[in-house]
Parts: structure tokens; sequence; C-alpha cells
């Protein structure tokens, strides 16, 4: 579970943002907070609401380059393959805060995360051709902390890490452990850490996403669980029927695929969406198997969406979207929202960015599960939560945003724009 993001000196964050999980003392929605200890709760869902170009896209593609960053440099790639960079297509490019006079090539991230009865720390400050810091801390105890090539370590570390001191200045010293530790002392160190990100941590960026639903009709970017185990397709089943697309339940079948790679044609497993079919008096007469690629782009978002959900709802993790609610009815993502701040949600967290405001409000969110990203006029992006700007529990969330009371939205002039072509 996560407790806190922190980015500095990336795309639109110049200065420090902190995204914080941890819950305030409000006692709305009691049910929309995992109780970790007496002490600490940690919110099932957060909204980020802003203007276009505001920089929530940046926030999300933050944390998405911060995993990335760290896991293409792991080694043991065969170990690891979630984790290539190229996976989608994609390559991360360091991006530092650029509309400034005194240029700061340095970034910065750190993140604060609980996983196993443990809580983890893990950051680093690097530019594109060095990281400059770096530091690992397990339950408030230091493990290493680097500055430079010079590494540092934690008494309860020191004989486990000691002999490995040299590294080269552009790799983090989290890989050169992946890579030289024996199994024993790299689960002790990175065990959690890696089972934390393979397992639990889960970025969607609106460009990753959009990439995968469009791939999704070939190969479904169905989970394997989706086609083999019965049950889990009921349970994916239940939510399509639930959102009524028409979808009566999913089929799967033994088809002989065309593969590019060999050009020849290979038995494989394919989903196929059942629909009732009607005759002209409303009587269900028959059924027909539709291809994935028949399907919305909205229901294929909406299954790869519940796919997650279900896992991270039943084994713990955090979904991350960008512009969840693009292509999605305002019902189906309230319904998303809804089943991550249930009671029977014990251990999974939602992450997400919109701009759908009939969410926002105080029968939907506690005030501490609204984040706004704003940017100012020199263009340098901030983080801050209705609970932040002391709303009353009894506010107007969405007509208060909107008449521009919270910020982060667009100011115009209407009289501007219609001036044109009234004096035209």
């Amino acid at each position: 579970m996560l407790l806190m993001f922190k980015v500095k000196n990336y795309t639109s964050f110049k200065n420090e943002s902190i995204l914080d999980m941890r819950a305030t003392s409000y006692v709305q929605h009691p049910t929309h907070v995992i109780r970790v200890n007496d002490n600490l709760g940690l919110l099932k869902a957060t909204a980020l609401y802003g203007a276009n170009a505001s920089g929530k896209s940046n926030l999300i593609s933050a944390m998405f380059f911060f995993e990335q960053y760290i896991f293409s440099q792991f080694i043991n790639k065969k170990e690891n393959e979630d984790f290539e960079s190229n996976e989608f297509g994609m390559k991360m490019k360091l991006e530092p805060f650029s509309l400034s006079n005194e240029i700061n090539d340095a970034s910065e991230f750190d993140i604060i995360f609980l996983h196993n009865d443990k809580q983890i720390q893990y950051g680093f400050e690097c530019t594109s051709k060095e990281v400059l810091n770096e530091w690992l801390f397990i339950n408030d105890k230091k493990v290493f902390e680097r500055t430079g090539t010079e590494i540092s370590f934690g008494n309860k570390y020191q004989r486990m890490l000691g002999a490995y001191k040299k590294l080269p200045a552009e790799r983090l010293y989290i890989a050169v452990l992946e890579y030289f530790l024996d199994e024993e002392a790299k689960k002790v160190v990175l065990g959690d850490f890696i089972s934390f990100f393979s397992k639990e941590y889960n970025v969607f960026t609106e460009i990753l996403f959009e990439s995968t639903v469009k791939g999704l009709a070939g190969m479904v970017g169905l989970s394997k669980k989706l086609v083999n185990n019965t049950e889990y397709r009921k349970k994916v089943e239940h939510y399509l029927r639930l959102i009524d697309v028409g979808i009566k339940r999913l089929e799967v079948q033994t088809e002989m695929i065309f593969d590019e790679r060999t050009g020849k044609k290979k038995k494989e497993k394919v989903v196929r969406t059942v629909h009732d079919i009607y005759d002209e008096v409303g009587n269900i007469v028959g059924e027909k198997l539709f291809d994935l690629r028949q399907e919305s782009t909205g229901t294929l978002r909406f299954l790869a969406y519940i796919q997650n959900i279900i896992e991270m709802v039943s084994n713990g993790g955090v979904f991350i979207v960008d512009e969840m609610s693009a292509r999605l009815h305002p019902l189906l993502t309230k319904l998303i929202v809804d089943i991550f701040c249930s009671s029977q949600n014990e251990k999974a967290q939602l992450i997400f960015t919109t701009h759908d405001i009939s969410l926002l409000n105080k029968n939907q969110f506690r005030r501490d599960e609204v984040v706004f990203v704003d940017k100012n006029e020199g263009g340098e992006s901030s983080l801050y939560a209705l609970s932040d700007l002391k709303v009353r529990e009894d506010a107007s969330f969405n007509k208060d945003y909107l008449q521009g009371k919270y910020g982060a939205i667009p100011i115009f002039s209407y009289d501007n724009i219609m001036g044109g072509e009234m004096n035209g």
C-alpha cells in the first residue's frame, strides 16, 4: 500500500510535490480508509482534478517513469521481464522542468510504501547521465545511502552489503545489489521491494493504455487467469452484466490464429463475448458470439480495468490510472470508485486523474480524497488536497470548483471569446 510519492524537477513539477495517501482525522466515509494501526490510516482512493495541461498526466508519468527507470537497469532481465522499459514500445526519457532561465538537470523521486508488514522508503536523484543521490530505508532503518559513487550502510546491513562498494556513476546501486547479492541477501534487502512493484504497483498512462486497449482486441491484454480460471471469469462476467452493455457471458474457444512471426497458423485460446439474439417482439431466440474488436472502446477499457481491479481488491495493489473516466459513462467510473471504497476492499488503492465533476461531491469523497493539480503562470505544477483548503464538510464541492473557489480550472472570459464574433 502506498503512503507517499514525491517528485521534484520532472516535467512541469519544478518544486517538490508530494502525493500523500495518509488519511486525515475526518470521520466521514470511514469505509474509505484502510486502518493500518491506531495512528495510521491510508486512503483507498484519490481523485486528481485540474485543468487541461495542469500537470495531472505529468504526475502519473512521474510514477510510471520512476518504476521504469529502476527496473530498466536491472541486469537479470529474465527474472524481471515485466519491467522492460520498452515493453509497450515506449522509451522513458528524463525530462526536467525546462521553463526557467536557471536550468537544473537533476530530477528527484521518492516513495514510501507498506508491503508484507514492512515500511519501505526508496528514492534517488539523477540526471540523464548519472545518479547523484540514492537511499533505501526499511522500517525507518537505513539500508544504504549514496552520494555520487560513495556508499554508506546502516549497522544492520554493513556486513551484508559492505563488499559491494564499487559502482558506475550512471547505475542505481539497487540494480548493482540485484545483480551481485546472493539469493538469501537479495531476499532480505530487495525481496519486498521487488515484490511490491511486480505485484502491487500498476500504472496506466493514457498513451500506454490506449496502445493496450487497441491491442486488447487482438491478444486482449487479457490475463491468463481470465482464459484459464472459470471462477475468475465468472467474476468478470458479473461486472460486465452489471454495466448493461449487452454482454451475457464470455466464452473461451481454441482457434487457429495466424502467427506473424512464423508466418504459420497455431492453436490459441481466444475470448469471445456472447450476446443474445432477439426476434421482432423482443423474445430471446438465440445467441451470437462477438469478436472483441466488435465491442466498443469503452467496453474494452472497462474489461481491462475490471481484471486489474478484481485481482487487486483480492490480493492488494495500487491502481494508478491517467484519465480513468475517458470513454466511460460517469456511472461506470463511479462503480469503479465504489468498488475500491467499499468495506469489502481492505488491501487496494485507486489513484486516478479525471475531469468528471459528477463524482466531485461529499457523498462520493472525503475532503482528503480530492487532490487538485494547478499550474501557475511560470508553468510550474503543484498539488494540494481539498482538505488543505479548510473546506467545510457540507460544501458543494463541484459547484465551488467550477466557480473557481479551489483553483485548478482554466480561466477565460466569455466576453473575450464572443468579442471577435460580436465586433466582427
